[in-house]
């Protein structure tokens, strides 16, 4: 029997990829799976660029406002509910569209999250010995000797998913990403992927025109809230690019016009990780789209080519 196919929607943030998936929810009587590690959370409205009120009533997503900005999430969890909720979907008749920004949560779900086996402690004091004596980029480059494909989703600056790596690669002898290829081919879902390709000076024209119409829609207000509901800048859910501007603004790190740029910048540095991530998925049929796209038309011939 053939494998249900689910539609996928990527893209670097401020791609266009929430107008884009309500206009194919619709067209195609479907239902969103945000894969977006941040909207999940509570009071996180602007600064996520979560999908409005009238949006959300248009049509039906998941993932979305489902956890308290205290609660841990991890992209394993994520992928196991993920892959229930696109079961729950198919049953009811209805295509699932699984959208977002967020790589790891995305691959949880396409290709399972397979970790590798258990852990060696003396092998990982031994890679933590490394790292810290020669650093993330040392370690970085070590992955990319063994296991070039995990070394191109992996970034220098968050170093315990390279050491993670190389522990599964050094335990077993087998590349964390052989683990995950396994996996993928027992996916009981045809995962048909699209992303949205812009130009590099207008994504990041469109990057800070978001900024500051979040800035204008109140973001301020919504960390000031965020701090009266007696949420910590040190959580998890509010170590994240938008939040880390307004936190230093307000505890006089910065003036308003520094944070603001600041997060224009971190903005489009966070894009161009997303791009190296999704690049190194050679699955991604990517479209291309400038100021004069039309989501509409560009909606249709995704269907068309979807079917």
């Amino acid at each position: 029997m053939k494998a249900p196919c689910v539609l996928v929607i990527v893209g670097p943030t401020a791609s266009g990829k929430t107008p884009l998936s309500l206009l194919l929810a619709e067209k195609l009587n479907g239902e969103i799976i945000s894969a977006d590690s941040r909207q999940v959370y509570k009071y996180l409205d602007i600064g996520t660029a979560k999908p409005t009120r009238e949006e959300l009533r248009r049509v039906k997503h998941h993932f979305i406002d489902i956890l308290e900005p205290t609660k841990e999430y991890n992209a394993g969890e994520y992928g196991n509910e993920a892959r229930e909720a696109l079961q729950t979907i198919l049953l009811r008749k209805k295509t699932p569209i699984l959208v977002g920004g967020s790589g790891l949560y995305l691959k949880a779900v396409i290709d399972g999250f397979f970790e590798g086996p258990g852990k060696d402690p003396e092998l990982r004091n031994e890679l933590e010995e490394k790292l810290s004596r020669n650093g993330g980029a040392a370690l970085l480059e070590e992955l990319r000797g063994v296991d070039p494909e995990t070394a191109a989703r992996m970034d220098a600056t968050k170093p315990r998913r390279i050491v993670r790596a190389l522990e599964v690669y050094y335990a077993t002898g087998m590349p964390l990403s052989k683990f995950h290829a396994e996996q993928a081919q027992n996916s009981i879902f045809e995962f048909i992927q699209f992303g949205l390709e812009w130009d590099r000076k207008e994504l990041y024209q469109r990057i800070n025109e978001r900024v500051d119409r979040m800035v204008e829609q109140g973001l301020l207000d919504e960390v000031r809230a965020l701090l009266n509901k007696g949420y910590s800048r040190s959580l998890n859910a509010l170590n994240t690019v938008g939040y880390k501007e307004m936190f230093d603004y307000l505890e006089g790190k910065a003036t308003l016009e520094e944070s603001v740029e600041l997060m224009k910048r971190n903005t489009r540095r966070f894009a161009k990780r997303q791009l190296t991530w999704f690049r190194a998925d050679k699955r991604i049929r990517w479209v291309k789209c400038d100021g004069r796209t039309d989501f509409s038309l560009l909606a249709t011939r995704i269907i068309n080519s979807f079917k």
